[in-house]
C-alpha cells in the first residue's frame, strides 16, 4: 500500500504537515486528513494545489483567511 505525505506551501516555503495520509477530505474551510494511527487533522485556509502520485505528496497552498476551498 502507498501513503502520501502532505505539506503545506505558505511564502515559497515547504512545510511536511503529515506523513502516511490515507484519507483526505476537502471541506468548507480547508482539508481534513487522515491516517491509520492518528487523530484526523483539519488544515485550515488551504487549497489543492497539486498532487504528485509518483513523489507520494499532496501540496496544499495557504491562501487568505475566507478564501478557502
Amino acid at each position: 500500500m502507498c501513503q502520501i505525505s502532505a505539506v503545506v506551501e505558505r511564502d515559497g516555503a515547504q512545510e511536511t504537515v503529515m506523513e502516511s495520509v490515507t484519507s483526505l477530505e476537502v471541506v468548507e474551510n480547508g482539508v481534513v486528513l487522515s491516517t491509520f494511527f492518528e487523530e484526523p487533522k483539519i488544515i485550515s485556509n488551504v487549497v489543492i494545489e497539486k498532487i504528485d502520485f509518483l513523489g507520494g505528496a499532496v501540496v496544499l497552498k495557504s491562501v487568505p483567511n475566507g478564501s478557502g476551498a
